[in-house]
Parts: C-alpha cells; structure tokens; sequence
C-alpha cells in the first residue's frame, strides 16, 4: 500500500507539472499577442496623442534659467478624429500669468509612419482658420466648443511635420523625433524657415524646441540653449500662488522675441 501511495503522489505531481507548463505556455502565448498588439503602428499614434495631451508648464525651468526660459503653460486635448483613424489635437500655448490668451494655437494631426518610412509616427501641425474661435477649447464644456465636422473644416495650411520613432533602450524618452533638416517655410520675425524637435518622456515631459533661420543660416527666434521642457500640471496649483515668477515686471517684446515665437504662422 505504500508503495501504491507513493506511486499516486507521483502521477499527481506529473499531472500538476504538466498542468503548470501548459498554463506558462499559454501565458506566454497571450503576453506575446498583447506586446504585439501593443507594437502596432496605430498603437504608436495613440501613445503620442495620448502623451500630449493635458496641461503641461515649463515653470521648472523658468525658475532655474530666467534668462532663457519663460513660465509656459501648454495645453493640449482630442478635437476629433479623422476617417482613416488620424487624430486631430488642439494645441495652445499661453503664459500661465494669462492662460486665457494664448499666443500659439494649432491643431496637430497624429497617425502613423508610411510604411515606406523608418519612423513609427507622423505628428503634423496646422493653422486654424478661426483661431479666437478656439482660444481656451480644451477649457470649455465640450458642448461650447466647436463641433469635430467645424474642426475639420477649420483645418487651414500646413506648417511643420516632425517624424518621430521609439526611443532606443536606456534613453529617458519614449518617441523623439525632428523636422527635415532644411525645416519649413516660416516668414516670422526675418526668418525664411523652421525648425522643430520634439520628445515625449516616460515621467509624461513633454520637449520642444522650435527655431527659425534667415537665407543665411542664422538663428532669428526660439531659445538657443535648448529645447523648452514641459512638465505634467500637479495636481494642486496652490504652491505656485506666490512664486517670484506671478509678480516679475511685465516682459519686454524684444526679450520675447529673441527667447521665444509668439506668432510662426
């Protein structure tokens, strides 16, 4: 009987062995088809769409390098969706003295590389048409906002592309990208073109920085000490009530304009 015992606990452990290296299969089998899933090209531009969105400062910064940096507040949320899936985003800018009047807007258009392209997702930015129409649209009840048939509608010229790819293995960023070197056409402040690189980081940063150049090369407008660096909003604004940075005298247009764009289009 003993024997007989032993030889049952044998065949059980055997069976409870096999039952674990079938459930590790099949484990591994659905975490593979969810890490595909999640590799896809459209799973891509949801990720930076995603990453872009909310309400995002550049306070750190303008802490630490006053000189060349100011408090910005970047607001960006979901306008619509177009019908071959792309994502159409509103983007504003404002100083976070004012956020109810921004100095930049745009719409920006997220999908997918072509496939033809070493890049995994295209992120285009586009005048309004209105643009007052917009100001503060992620602000409003999304019943006072203009509808996403206006939004498409209200899609103007084209103005920068940035192709951007997964960052790779021990970089703080997820997707990092730049215009083509000879950039865009921008006719602002004396510049006859543009430039832009921005990264998306893991901790939800958001870095850009755009810069113009005349015929010969030469930096016109943006910072030249690097990109601006947008930080996810805390989740209470209160210790920021009596910052330095809400009391500065009022900015100099000519500081503004050598530091920063107000207007690219």
């Amino acid at each position: 009987m003993g024997s007989g015992e032993e030889d049952t606990g044998g065949g059980g452990g055997a069976v409870r062995g096999a039952v674990l290296k079938a459930l590790v299969v099949v484990g591994g089998v659905l975490l593979l088809r969810r890490l595909r899933r999640s590799t896809t090209r459209w799973d891509h531009a949801r990720a930076v769409a995603d990453a872009l969105s909310g309400e995002k400062f550049s306070r750190e910064q303008a802490r630490k390098d006053p000189d060349n940096f100011f408090n910005l507040r970047m607001l960006t949320c979901p306008a619509t969706e177009m019908v071959d899936g792309s994502r159409v985003l509103y983007f504003e800018q404002a100083f976070w003295r004012s956020p109810e009047k921004p100095f930049r807007q745009r719409f920006y258009m997220v999908k997918p590389c072509p496939k033809e392209m070493k890049c995994d997702v295209e992120l285009s930015s586009y005048a309004i048409r209105d643009a007052e129409e917009y100001k503060n649209f992620c602000d409003r009840q999304k019943d006072q906002r203009p509808q996403p048939e206006e939004v498409i509608a209200d899609i103007a010229e084209h103005l920068t592309t940035i192709h951007l790819s997964r960052c790779g293995r021990g970089k703080r960023c997820l997707y990092e990208g730049s215009t083509p070197p000879e950039g865009f056409p921008n006719n602002w402040s004396g510049a006859s073109y543009c430039t832009s690189d921005l990264s998306i980081h893991k901790n939800g940063e958001v870095h850009i920085w755009d810069k113009g150049f005349d015929d010969e090369g030469n930096q016109v407008w943006g910072t030249k000490v690097g990109p601006y660096e947008f930080k996810p909003a805390p989740k209470s604004k209160y210790d920021d009530m009596f910052s330095p940075l809400n009391f500065s005298a009022p900015l100099s247009l000519e500081k503004l304009d050598k530091a920063y764009v107000i207007d690219d289009q």
